[in-house]
């Protein structure tokens, strides 16, 4: 029997959530989609925290590696690669695990959230990339929740891209993005159970930073000076990502490697906090504390419960 219904890991960066998916698909012999994204990018691959070239080689790992960094992945591109994906692991009898923090794609997947393919006003886009430029994107950001607040709760304050697709889309059309992704998104994504991993604040806070040395002594300063080589510098989307936008700065002098690697400290707590902001509007999610339970017990209680509720089991 093809398995129906997936497992989605979610959570803040840094909790555990792809130790836990590991576990889990060796447990119930589950394969992995990513739901990362900038892990969908060639060669950043420090920075992203891409599961290793021993946990590839046990669990196969889908939408890791898709595209190069000047080739910026849209949410439906995203939704496409995520069911092919799906499809893919079912028609092999095995259960999907949807793992990662990004909210936007997840909410995309599984739920049917996409931004509209409206045809662009690449004059009016243009002028509001100017404005993020010059203004900064919180500001476009706080317009937009003026006339689309469920937008503006989807979307991060820097993401730009999103930010001014959503304006552009309310701007031209008079209708905001969330109304008119609730009349034409798909009817239904793909379905899964949703299990939420987080940490108590503080120990969070601690991990994020130990990981963020660990990056450093792992050679991430390397791998953005290499990706600058090759020519993808501050001017492409991907490299706006956590760690490599404040490491480029290092690089162009305008700060110190003690500040650059600060600033990656403080924009991954930011982005923690709001990821859990995003992830505690979902009712459905069922918690675990990696703080107080190590990853393989947790393994095995999400395992229990999807099956409880489920009895699907991969092959």
């Amino acid at each position: 029997m093809m398995k129906e219904t997936a497992i989605a890991i979610v959570g803040p960066t840094a909790a555990g959530k792809s130790d836990v998916a590991m576990r889990l698909a060796l447990r119930m012999g589950g394969e992995i989609i990513s739901a990362d994204s900038m892990q969908v990018y060639k060669g950043m691959d420090i920075g992203t925290a891409k599961p290793s070239e021993e946990d590839r080689a046990a669990v196969r790992h889908h939408l890791l590696d898709v595209c190069p960094p000047d080739d910026p992945m849209s949410v439906a591109r995203y939704c496409e690669l995520a069911k092919a994906a799906y499809d893919d692991i079912r028609s092999r009898g095995n259960v999907a695990i949807i793992a990662g923090g990004t909210g936007l794609y997840i909410d995309a997947a599984t739920r049917g959230f996409l931004f509209p393919e409206a045809e662009a006003d690449e004059g009016l886009r243009k002028r509001l990339y100017g404005r993020a430029e010059q203004e900064g994107p919180a500001v476009l950001h706080k317009e937009l929740g003026e006339v689309d607040e469920e937008a503006a709760l989807r979307i991060y304050p820097n993401d730009t891209r999103r930010i001014v697709r959503a304006l552009e889309v309310y701007i031209r059309s008079g209708t905001p993005i969330s109304r008119l992704q609730r009349q034409d998104g798909p009817k239904s994504g793909i379905p899964a159970r949703f299990y939420g991993i987080t940490a108590e604040r503080t120990a969070l806070v601690k991990r994020i930073e130990a990981r963020v040395d660990k990056m450093m002594e792992d050679g991430l300063l390397d791998e953005v000076r290499r990706l600058e080589e090759l020519g993808y510098g501050s001017s492409k989307v991907a490299m706006q990502a956590i760690g490599y936008k404040e490491l480029l700065a290092y690089i162009d002098g305008s700060a110190s490697l003690t500040e650059a690697v600060d600033r990656i400290k403080i924009e991954t707590r930011k982005y923690a906090k709001r990821q859990m902001t995003w992830f505690k509007r979902y009712e459905d999610i069922v918690w675990h504390d990696s703080g107080t339970k190590d990853a393989d017990t947790i393994a095995g209680l999400i395992e229990t419960d999807f099956l409880k509720h489920t009895g699907e089991r991969g092959g």
